[in-house]
């Protein structure tokens, strides 16, 4: 009786806990890309090695390079680097977007060292990727090295990971590269290590990783109605199975909603010197969109504090966003719903009132 107690009161709590601990992983998390919601986690706050996952923010440097196309001379010390490797030959000449391709499909550890030296020297290169870590407030985040191998301070977690993902995923060329499932430089063929480009439909990225010490890692992101979700394991030895579930969760909560319809009423604007008192400010579109678990949004209104008639309808009044967070989802013009026209019995009045407001201005006199 005691065991069966047990059972259900264990089984009520995963229930409540909103996801379930089946996961093999040691830390997960999982994240709107778009707005950065924690949808779902464990330990996702836990520093931990992260492998060849390392290459996500090596990738994101690169991908920012103003002349990505630039040919670049594989040096002796980038060629013959242990690890998985694009196997670039020393004194071969590509472009630095092939290299970018082998470090993200092939997770060549030589096109890791090819890219930072190339782009400022290694030492160099690591500091400016601990640099743009801060500057992402990845405060619990730092690298040794650009590929990902094992090191005393070579850490991150799985939000602060994913969140970095997110970040990358902004930068088209990085975007397009780690979509790719197969890339062909010269004679070489580089095919994606992430299955999860043909596990999980609408996957578009990101970067596999494994170490013996870190364990088998994971990014992967996927898009659906306009809306990206993105999944970090950390030492899983199910990944793939482990990564299509979290995707899949994760959708199944997207729920559109809708706040506005075209022509519908936002605020009233006062009118100056018109047949009518005040004007409907009304939506030029229909405000919607697809929100996930824990995401809230809400509408922020700007217009101008009243209007002078004549006023034409369909003029714009103002600007609406949809925000969550920092995130702009949607957005669109306030416009008059309607005309008013010119109280001629007002306008001398105006006139001689717009005058003095301009000259009190001119005279910088302080108008209460």
């Amino acid at each position: 009786m005691k065991g069966k107690l047990l059972f259900c009161l264990i089984f009520m709590a995963v229930l409540c806990t909103g996801h379930v601990d089946a996961y093999s992983a040691a830390a997960y998390a999982v994240i709107s890309a778009e707005t950065g919601t924690l949808l779902d986690g464990m330990q996702e706050n836990q520093r931990l090695p992260m492998a060849s996952t390392t290459k996500i923010m090596t990738g994101l440097l690169a991908a920012e390079e103003k002349d990505i196309d630039r040919i670049i001379t594989v040096s002796d010390s980038c060629a013959g680097i242990e690890g998985s490797s694009m196997y670039l030959q020393a004194g071969e000449q590509l472009p630095l977007r092939d290299v970018l391709y082998g470090l993200m499909l092939c997770s060549g550890n030589d096109a890791a060292e090819c890219i930072a030296e190339e782009c400022g020297g290694r030492d160099t290169f690591v500091e400016r990727m601990n640099a743009r870590a801060q500057e992402l407030g990845l405060t619990d985040t730092h690298f040794d090295n650009p590929s990902g191998l094992d090191g005393a301070t070579h850490y991150t977690t799985a939000y602060e990971l994913a969140k970095l993902a997110a970040a990358a995923l902004r930068n088209e060329t990085f975007a397009e590269v780690v979509s790719t499932k197969s890339y062909t430089s010269g004679t070489r063929t580089m095919v994606n290590h992430n299955k999860m480009l043909s596990l999980y439909e609408g996957a578009v990225g990101v970067k596999t990783g494994y170490t013996m010490t870190a364990g088998r890692c994971l990014v992967s992101a996927a898009e659906r109605n306009g809306r990206t979700v993105i999944a970090v394991t950390l030492n899983d030895r199910n990944d793939w199975n482990d990564h299509a579930q979290m995707l899949a969760a994760a959708f199944e909560t997207m729920q559109e909603q809708q706040w506005a319809k075209a022509g519908d009423a936002a605020c009233s604007i006062p009118v100056e010197t018109g047949t009518k008192a005040a004007v409907n400010a009304v939506y030029a579109e229909d405000l919607s969109a697809c929100l996930l678990q824990r995401e809230e949004a809400e509408l922020q209104i700007s217009c101008v504090d009243f209007l002078y008639a004549p006023v034409e309808k369909g003029t714009v009044c103002g600007h609406v966003k949809l925000v969550c967070g920092d995130t702009v989802l949607c957005e669109t013009d306030l416009l008059c719903g309607g005309a008013v026209e010119l109280d001629i019995t007002q306008e001398d009045n105006s006139k001689k009132e717009r005058f003095l407001l301009w000259w009190d201005r001119f005279r910088k006199r302080i108008v209460i």
